[in-house]
């Protein structure tokens, strides 16, 4: 047994350094992606003030060639009133201004396919960045696990008790990357989202004076849709971390979404707690949480229910969670076997949190009869958060 850890232990030290390697690679990437974006900013700032004082100067050539216009029509009937000279200035005026405005929206053009395709190698150096800066903490935790002595993790799975903080760290983990996109998500794209919306306004203001009432509409529908986006980006923060988890603790943020629920599903529900209730420690709270969302999610993808009722029940050493619905209800053995195969992966989350937690996870349910989800999650005296 000796020489099989001794093994192991020489296979993981060697992927920690090849991943240690990696991560200092990734490092450089994400570092030359960040000069990259920076650089490109400060191109595209100077594009965009370009942009705008070529499309000003657009705007005031063509209302000058028109008066211009206006001016050789009126010269040029009126033979009595204006001289030779008059019309041929008007005339060389005309012209002159003709090729400018020529000119100038041909350069227009070129400056907006330059600021879109600057816009577009933006938008994919930020995806770059993210996407280097996700891989980079998924090599972080990684990291963490494997440096740890394998003789030490063999003595704590035998504990059940350090089972479960093991589970309770992983669950920690995944929360903590859920914070940080949720973090980098309000600071990025939701901030840049409203800077979009300022500046449409800022744009339909400038050419409602021009009165180019299409381009006012499309404005009009860029600025609903970019709302509209945004919006959706605060749902997805929601959905990541809901921050009311750590400011208030689980039952409000259950009642809270519990009533969302019944709000967006128009499926009546019911929430009851029982016993004293306690704050438990953060992961626990937040695998409890996902576990009841994936509970309602099910019942409400799979089962159609017209009512769905949530009680949790805090007892000295455990915390029991019972969903019922009264919807159409199933096999019970059946959809399991089906679950190892991976076509339910509602249940397979589920019971995977679950025995993360030392829990257990007992289901009951027959065809027309409806559906009981009972969980039981222990808690140690220790873990208690007071």
């Amino acid at each position: 047994m000796d020489y099989r850890i001794t093994d192991l232990d020489r296979v993981i030290k060697n992927a920690v350094l090849v991943m240690e390697e990696s991560k200092y690679q990734i490092y450089e990437i994400c570092e030359s992606a960040r000069k990259e974006l920076y650089s490109l900013g400060q191109e595209l700032n100077q594009v965009l003030a370009e942009t705008a004082e070529i499309i000003d100067k657009v705007d005031k050539l063509e209302l000058d060639y028109r008066r211009a216009r206006i001016r050789l029509t009126e010269v040029s009937r009126d033979f009595v009133r204006y001289q030779e000279e008059d019309i041929k200035n008007a005339y060389e005026k005309a012209t002159h201004l003709q090729l400018d405005l020529m000119v100038f929206r041909e350069k227009e053009g070129y400056l907006k396919a330059r600021r879109d395709d600057l816009q577009k190698r933006v938008r994919n150096v930020e995806k770059s960045i993210e996407r280097a800066e996700s891989i980079g903490s998924q090599i972080n935790v990684v990291l963490e696990y494997l440096s740890g002595d394998l003789n030490q993790v063999t003595r704590i799975l035998e504990s059940a008790k350090n089972r479960q903080q093991i589970g309770l760290k992983i669950i920690l983990a995944q929360e903590e990357e859920r914070k940080r996109i949720a973090r980098e998500i309000h600071d990025g794209p939701a901030q840049s989202l409203a800077n979009i919306v300022l500046r449409t306004e800022i744009a339909e203001r400038l050419l409602s004076k021009q009165e180019f009432q299409i381009v006012q509409e499309e404005l009009i529908d860029l600025k609903g849709q970019v709302r509209s986006g945004l919006e959706e980006i605060r749902k997805i923060i929601f959905n990541l971390r809901p921050m009311a988890l750590d400011d208030l603790g689980l039952v409000p943020t259950v009642r809270k979404f519990v009533q969302d629920f019944e709000e967006k599903t128009r499926i009546r529900t019911k929430f009851d707690t029982f016993g004293k209730e306690m704050r438990l420690p953060s992961a626990m709270e937040a695998g409890i949480y996902r576990m009841i969302q994936e509970a309602f999610s099910n019942a409400y993808k799979h089962a159609s229910p017209t009512y769905v009722a949530l009680e949790i029940t805090y007892q000295a050493q455990m915390v029991k969670i019972v969903v019922r619905d009264n919807g159409s209800g199933f096999h019970v053995d059946l959809i399991e076997s089906r679950a190892k195969d991976s076509t339910h992966f509602g249940l397979i989350g589920m019971r995977e949190r679950v025995e993360l937690l030392e829990g257990r996870m007992e289901i009951d349910s027959a065809i027309n009869e409806g559906t009981k989800i009972t969980i039981h999650v222990p808690i140690n005296a220790e873990l208690r958060k007071e």
